[in-house]
C-alpha cells in the first residue's frame, strides 16, 4: 500500500496538473473559468453525465450539442414530447435511460432545481451514485467522490491492487472519499476523470507524464498494465431475429415498440422477437412478396444480435402502425437503421 502521508498529497499534485492539462469539453468550466468566478450548470453537467454512460466522449459530445440547442435548460426538456426525446437519443444506447432522462427533467422542474446533494440526487430517475457524486462534486462543489471506471483504474494501479475485483472496487471507493478535499472538489473529480482517460489509459499508460507515478505502485511493479486485475469476460451471447421493412408505394410501415423492455416506446420496423436461444417464429406483419435482403449485426451491453432482413412490397390493404415516406425515416433505434438502409439503399 502507498503510505497514506505520501497518499495525503495525491489532491494537490493532481489539481496542479490538472490546471494545465484540463480536457476542453462543451459541457466543463475550465479551471481559468472557475477561477474568474464561472459556475457550471447543472443541466449540462447532469446531461452530459447521463448520456456518457454507454459511450464515448467522440461520439456522444454532437448528441450533446443536438440537445441543448433543441432543449438549451431543463424546463425546455421537461415540457418535449417523449418521442421527439426518444428519436433524438437513438444512436446513444439504452432507451431506458432516455425515458429516465425525461422522468428526471421532470421531477426536476417540480423540484423547483436540481437537489445539490448525492443523498437528494440519487434519489432521482437514472442518477446512481457515480453520476450523483459527479453532479455534486462538479455543479455544487459538495465534497462528494465521484468514481466510475477511469478512477476505478487509476486507483488500483495506485495501490497495486490484486484481490477479488467488486471487493477491490470497495476499497477504492473508500479511498477516493477520504482524499476528495474541501476546495474544489468539482475540479479534483473531473481531474481524475481526465487522468484516466488520457495518461493513465487502459493500455500503455503514460507514466512518465502522470502526476502521481511517485505514488503508484503498479509503477513500482514496472508492470502498470496488468491493472486492475479483473475476472474474465465471459462469451458475448449471439441471439438471433428478422426485421421486416414493408412497402406501399412511396411508404413503408413502422411499429411502435412497447413502453417496457428493450427500445421502449420507439418507433421501429416490425420484427420478431429475440430470444435468448434458438430463431425466432413469427408471422410477417402482412402479405407481401418478402425477399430476403442479407443481414444486419448490432451489439447491446449483454448480448449481440444478428437481424436477417427481408423487404416486400405490399399486397392487399395495409396492416395498422404508422406508415411514413421513405425519404422522411430518420431517428430510428440503431440496429433498425441499419437494417432499414440495408434495405432501401437497393433501390
Amino acid at each position: 500500500m502507498v503510505p497514506k502521508a505520501k497518499l495525503a498529497t495525491l489532491p494537490e499534485r493532481l489539481l496542479a496538473w490538472y490546471e494545465g492539462h484540463a480536457r476542453d469539453l462543451p459541457w466543463r468550466v475550465s479551471p481559468a473559468g472557475r477561477a474568474a468566478g464561472i459556475r457550471p450548470d447543472p443541466y449540462r453537467i447532469w446531461l452530459s453525465e447521463i448520456m456518457l454512460q454507454q459511450t464515448t466522449i467522440p461520439h456522444g459530445t454532437p448528441y450533446f450539442h443536438r440537445f441543448v440547442t433543441r432543449w438549451p435548460d431543463v424546463e425546455a426538456l421537461a415540457n418535449s414530447r417523449d418521442e421527439e426525446v426518444m428519436s433524438a437519443w437513438a444512436g446513444l444506447g439504452y432507451y431506458a435511460r432516455a425515458r429516465n432522462l425525461l422522468k428526471c427533467a421532470r421531477e426536476v422542474v417540480a423540484l423547483g432545481g436540481f437537489p445539490q446533494t448525492g443523498p437528494e440526487l440519487v434519489k432521482l430517475p437514472g442518477i446512481g451514485l457515480y453520476t450523483a457524486g459527479a453532479i455534486a462534486a462538479i455543479a455544487f462543489d459538495q465534497q462528494a467522490a465521484a468514481v466510475d471506471g477511469n478512477v476505478d483504474r487509476v486507483f488500483a494501479r495506485l495501490l497495486a491492487l490484486k484481490g477479488e475485483w467488486q471487493a477491490e472496487k470497495k476499497v477504492i471507493a473508500k479511498a477516493v472519499r477520504a482524499l476528495v478535499p474541501a476546495e474544489r472538489p468539482g475540479e479534483f473529480a473531473e481531474a481524475l476523470m481526465d487522468l484516466g482517460a488520457t495518461v493513465c489509459t487502459p493500455t500503455r499508460p503514460d507514466c512518465g507524464n502522470c502526476p502521481l507515478s511517485e505514488l503508484c505502485r503498479a509503477r513500482a511493479e514496472g508492470a502498470p498494465e496488468r491493472y486492475p486485475v479483473k475476472p474474465a469476460k465471459g462469451v458475448t451471447r449471439v441471439r438471433q431475429g428478422v426485421a421486416y421493412v414493408l412497402v406501399d408505394g412511396e411508404d413503408v410501415l413502422l411499429v411502435r415498440r412497447p413502453d417496457k423492455g428493450l427500445l421502449g416506446g420507439m418507433l421501429a420496423l416490425p420484427s420478431t422477437d429475440w430470444p435468448k436461444t434458438g430463431i425466432p417464429e413469427a408471422a410477417p406483419p402482412a402479405d407481401a412478396d418478402w425477399q430476403p435482403v442479407g443481414e444486419v449485426r448490432h451489439v447491446f451491453t449483454h448480448f449481440a444480435l444478428t437481424l436477417s432482413v427481408r423487404r416486400g412490397a405490399l399486397n392487399g390493404k395495409r396492416p395498422d402502425g404508422v406508415w411514413t415516406p421513405i425519404r422522411d425515416v430518420e431517428g430510428l433505434p440503431t440496429v433498425f437503421a441499419k437494417a432499414f438502409r440495408l434495405a432501401v439503399e437497393r433501390d
